[in-house]
């Protein structure tokens, strides 16, 4: 449990010109997270382009960052869908000596009801081998996973151990943190609220902005989780006008944008996204070289 708690990050998947993965910025990425304070890494998961990149490539992402990780911190592992059956085949067939937990996705497109979404997590709960940490994002899902869902889960299942919240309801955060039970985790899925979610009684972030900036993020949460409001929001608000940007457009070209302008990995993406537009990169530059001022 205390593995999750404080900063995650969602990984880019980064890409050369011709669209093949870029192993080199990946390398680079990890270590930058690693040397900087990051918790935990994330692989595959929404940021990672998870939807365009192949099985074969998904493993190859796995096999590599475990490499260049080597067991330094805990990875967590996307997977998660719209087929349970799928789910649990992929559960079932991957390589997870490496990896500390499955993130998994409340099922999209499908729009099922409350029921379905149990009756799905309950279906890979029951075949996984390790944690779970349910993942609600309604503005990709078309679906809000509610929270009485959620803390029925973690009340039947032991290995359903968190949720990534990403709903940007404040209402649903402070709803889950008050009926979850003593040692499920409630991490903040929205890089705005998490400070928030944090000072509240979360246990922390899977970040978006973080990988780039995980020095400056990390420190935030940490601050947060400890009660300490006033130094907290001194970086928040430090980091608002970044954060901001980044998803101003599509979420990962705008991210993908940062690290560009940090020399970590290039703004390639894949369809159906487009790259960030060269005055979002601008922007973005502008408010990299103002928040190295502060």
């Amino acid at each position: 449990m205390t593995k999750f708690i404080g900063t995650g990050v969602a990984l880019i998947t980064p890409f050369k010109s011709d669209l093949s993965i870029d192993f080199d910025a990946l390398e680079r990425l990890v270590e930058h997270n690693i040397e900087n304070g990051t918790e935990y890494l994330v692989i595959s998961g929404t940021t990672g382009e998870s939807v365009t990149v192949t099985s074969e490539e998904k493993k190859a992402l796995i096999k590599f960052i475990a490499k260049v990780n080597k067991g330094r911190l805990p990875l967590v592992l996307g997977i998660g869908g719209n087929n349970t059956s799928a789910i649990i085949e992929e559960i079932k067939t991957t390589d997870l000596s490496d990896i500390s937990a499955i993130l998994s996705v409340s099922p999209y497109y499908s729009k099922p009801t409350q029921e379905g979404i149990y009756q799905h997590f309950k279906a890979v709960a029951e075949v996984s081998p390790l944690p779970i940490i349910l993942y609600n994002v309604p503005g990709r899902t078309s679906s809000n996973m509610l929270p009485e869902t959620t803390i029925r889960l973690a009340n039947d299942f032991e290995n359903i151990i968190a949720v990534k919240e990403a709903g940007n309801n404040v209402h649903q955060y402070l709803e889950l943190l008050r009926t979850k039970p003593d040692d499920f985790l409630i991490l903040s899925g929205d890089d705005d609220l998490a400070l928030g979610v944090a000072l509240a009684g979360g246990s922390g972030v899977i970040s978006v902005i973080g990988q780039a900036l995980p020095k400056e993020f990390t420190e935030m949460i940490r601050l947060g989780i400890a009660g300490k409001a006033k130094e907290a929001y001194e970086i928040h608000f430090k980091l608002m006008p970044i954060t901001g940007l980044i998803f101003s457009e599509n979420n990962p070209a705008g991210i993908k944008a940062v690290l560009e302008a940090l020399n970590i990995s290039n703004s390639h993406v894949r369809l159906p996204l487009v790259e960030a537009t060269d005055k979002l990169k601008n922007d973005i530059k502008l408010a990299l070289a103002e928040l190295a001022k502060s």
